[in-house]
Parts: structure tokens; sequence; C-alpha cells
């Protein structure tokens, strides 16, 4: 009867052990891992239209997580638009606008809020590995902005001495790779760098597995100049940038491999977006935005609307279409949400798209999105179906000479000189300007624009924003 006692405490105790531990995993937050490529096109993944490069994880990310296929990137250009993913503002709302040169005298500011800090707050483990591009002063480095851990390039990669306009245009030093805030080396040869931040990247996951963490994965390429290892060289039908992507979707199967294999693929959100559509000047080592509109450094489809995946399994149903409209700014409040982290201090534009991921929404968080370029210009507006864009100047390579093998092709510069309206549900490539057809859409979204000038500012109607803040400055 003693015996059986015993048996019957520990049978109980064990028990209680487990429910408590799996108490304590359903109490803990999520792990957050964004994977942000450089210029990648829309149909450069095979969920998205590729069939001439092979993406077989990001596919299967797909399969077991959300397609997203309205997703914009917070501007046409790199350092704009990772300063919106990462604070879930509007880029020109703090003061952050175009592509930051080395050596710049500004970068964010360091009293607006990222997505590392927030967490951080929260008790997360934080990393980046790849590039940054909001500023290369001490001051402005990823350890400045809640980032326990640095490994990468301060800025783009083209910016170094072998640019292919160094010397007529250009005067740039050698390129950095950092640890945390020391240079080890100067890079020549960038073949090795995707698998290197892949590497750390799963050490950082395997050190942090008992505890939350984010994990920002903003890879380098396939901006050009183009380089992919050994191991994925020639591997495409889409010549080296096919390579490249592949070699960035062998990166993303890495990182879930790992995940499983420490049995945190349950509780750990997984995103993969880019930063701006294709650099198209570039010809054959730029990608595909089709059918959509123009690319890179421009407000048009091609421009901002990116690939876009998340995969949560504990939380999202797997293999769905999300076809409502979502930007990067919507990423940072979004996980707040999900993690149940707090919101900055500061005014922010993104909203929370947690219960539309959920699905308990169908309707997604913001009434319009809002395309500004260049210094504070607002070139367009997404309002449901509908994209409308304002008189402004333009780059496109129509009628031009592509590049080839990793020289630039010359862009055209047009004015946009009247108002164009798409209905989006129909034109994807944004062919028949519909504004005269329906002048009370046009209306509706110019008193949308109108509110927002008075926020934010537009420098096309000289109009300075109430709520802008400033970059940091080391100046």
């Amino acid at each position: 009867m003693i015996r059986i006692i015993t048996i019957a405490i520990v049978f109980f105790f064990c028990l209680a052990c487990k429910n408590q531990a799996e108490l304590e995993t359903i109490k803990q937050p999520p792990n957050v891992i964004l994977i942000f490529t450089d210029d990648q096109g829309y149909r450069d993944v095979g969920v998205f239209g590729a069939d001439d490069i092979p993406t077989p994880n990001l596919d299967k990310l797909a399969s077991e997580g959300i397609k997203l296929s309205s997703f914009y990137s917070a501007q046409a250009v790199c350092s704009a638009s990772r300063a919106g993913i990462l604070t879930g503002c509007y880029p020109n709302r703090i003061g952050i606008h175009n592509a930051f040169m080395p050596n710049s005298h500004i970068g964010l500011n360091p009293k607006e809020i990222t997505l590392a800090e927030m967490l951080k707050e929260k008790g997360f483990a934080t990393g980046i590995f790849g590039k940054w591009h909001l500023g290369d002063a001490k001051e402005f480095l990823p350890t400045r902005h809640g980032f326990d851990e640095f490994y990468g390039i301060p800025y783009s990669n083209d910016m170094w001495p072998l640019h292919p306009q160094q010397g007529p245009v250009f005067d740039f030093g050698p390129l950095p790779l950092y640890q945390n805030e020391t240079v080890i080396d100067t890079i020549t040869d960038q073949t090795f760098l995707t698998t290197e931040i892949t590497a750390r990247s799963i050490d950082f996951i395997k050190r942090n597995k008992d505890h939350p963490f984010f994990l920002y994965v903003p890879h380098p390429q396939p901006h050009v100049p183009l380089f992919v290892s050994e191991k994925h060289k020639g591997k495409s039908q889409r010549g080296l940038y096919g390579d490249v992507i592949m070699e960035i979707d062998w990166s993303v199967g890495e990182i879930l491999k790992t995940l499983k294999e420490h049995n945190l693929e349950e509780n750990t959100i997984v995103i993969f977006t880019s930063d701006n559509g294709p650099w198209l000047a570039y010809g054959n080592h730029a990608g595909s935005a089709l059918p959509f509109r123009e690319g890179k450094g421009t407000a048009w489809e091609g421009g901002q609307r990116e690939p876009f995946i998340i995969k949560y399994p504990r939380e999202l149903k797997a293999g769905r279409l999300i076809n409502e409209p979502l930007m990067a700014i919507d990423i940072l409040p979004t996980i707040a949400e999900a993690t149940d982290a707090t919101l900055p201090n500061n005014i922010i534009d993104g909203k929370s798209a947690w219960s539309l991921l959920r699905g308990i929404e169908k309707k997604g968080p913001q009434e319009a999105y809002f395309f500004y370029y260049r210094i504070n210009e607002l070139h367009g507006v997404r309002y449901g179906k509908w994209k409308m864009y304002f008189p402004h100047n333009y780059r496109t390579m129509e009628g031009q000479i592509p590049g080839k093998d990793g020289q630039p092709g010359n862009y055209n510069y047009i004015d946009l000189e009247e108002v164009a309206l798409y209905d989006l549900s129909k034109d994807l490539s944004e062919t028949k300007n519909l504004a005269e057809d329906y002048p009370e859409v046009v209306l509706e979204i110019n008193l949308l624009a109108n509110e927002m000038r008075y926020r934010l500012g537009d420098s096309l109607m000289e109009i300075d924003g109430e709520e802008t803040r400033l970059a940091g400055s080391i100046e």
C-alpha cells in the first residue's frame, strides 16, 4: 500500500511539473525573427510568381504561414524604409529621408524607440546580423538602438571603392565590417557574407533558446553588387541574381531548421519581406516587380509593394492569403500586441494588424497609406482598392537601355502632370487613369492627403508638417 501511495505521489508530482512547464511555455511571449532583404522584387519568390528561381523554403514558409499580397515598404529607398519598419513611423515623421551616405552626420534619433528597444524592455535578447543603414557614426549604431549584438555592414554594400561609378560620381572609402561597435575588417569580396550572417543568426538562436529573443536579419543582398557563395553559383535560371535569391532562400531554410531542432518553431513569429522594389537600372542584376509598374525609387506599385510572409503556428492559421493592404509601419505595433509589449510614448503612424492576421478582423487597421519620397514629397495614397498619385517627377527605365552585369543604365525622368487614379483590383499595372471617371474618389483621397500634409508636410506644396521630429545629428 505504501508503495502504491508513493508511486501515486510521484505520478501526480510529475504531472504537476509537466503542467507547470506547459503553463510557463504558454506564458512566455513569442520569439520574433524579422528577415529583411534589400531591393528584392515582388516576383522574386516562387509563391509570388517566380518560375525561374526555386525558393522551396520560402514557399514552405508561406504554406505554413500567411502570405500578404498587398504589403508595402515604408518608402522606396534604403534608410527611410528601415526607419519605418523599426520604429512604426513614416520615415519623414522622424526626419529620415533617402539613403545615408558613409560618414553621415545624421542618423536615427536616439529618442526614437525601435522594435529592439521595445522588446528589450520586455526582457528579450536582441541581435542584428546584416545591414544597418540608419547612421554609421558610433552614436547611431544598432547597439545604441536596443540591439545587444551587431555583426555586419553599416550601409549599402555598393558604398565601397569598387562601385562602377567610383571617380566620376562617388569617392567611397573601404567597406567596413562591424562586430558591435568595432570595425573588425574591411571587405573586398562579399561572397562569404550571406553564409556568415546565417551562421551568426543560428548561433544567436542557440544561445538564446531558453528565453525570448528578437533576431533581425537585414540581408545586404540582392542589392548590387551581387555576390553568391560557390554552393549556389550557377544554380538558377535567372543568372547571378537568381543565384543570390536561392542563397537567401537557403538561409531562411537554415534558420527555420534551427527553430525546429530546438523546439522553438511553435512559439516563434517569423517574418520575411524586403525594403523596397528592384533597382531596375541594373538590368539583369535587378529583380522583377511584374506585374507592377516601375521599381525602387518610385511610389508606383513596383517601388513599394513587396513579398511578405508571416508564420506563427501557435496563433496564426496556416496557408492563408490576405489581400488587405498593410505597410511596414504596422509591424512594430503588431509585434507589440503579439508579445504584450508596451508601445513607444512617441506618436507613431503604424497600427496593429494582429486581429487581421489572426482572422478576427477582415479589414486592415488603416484607412489609407501615404507614399512619400525624396525630401518629404507626397507622391501617392493607397485607399482601399484605389491608388492615387499627385503631380510629381519620377524616374523610369521605360524606353531606356538597361544596365548589364553590374553596370547601371540611365534613368529617364518624367513629370506626372495631372492627378492619376487607378483601380488596383482590376489594373495591377496601373495603366488606366480613372481620375475623370471617379471625381468623388479623387475628392475623398484629397481630403485624406490634406490631413496628412498638415501632420507630416509635403514639400511639393511647400507645406511644413506640424508633427515631424528631427533625425539624430552629431553636428
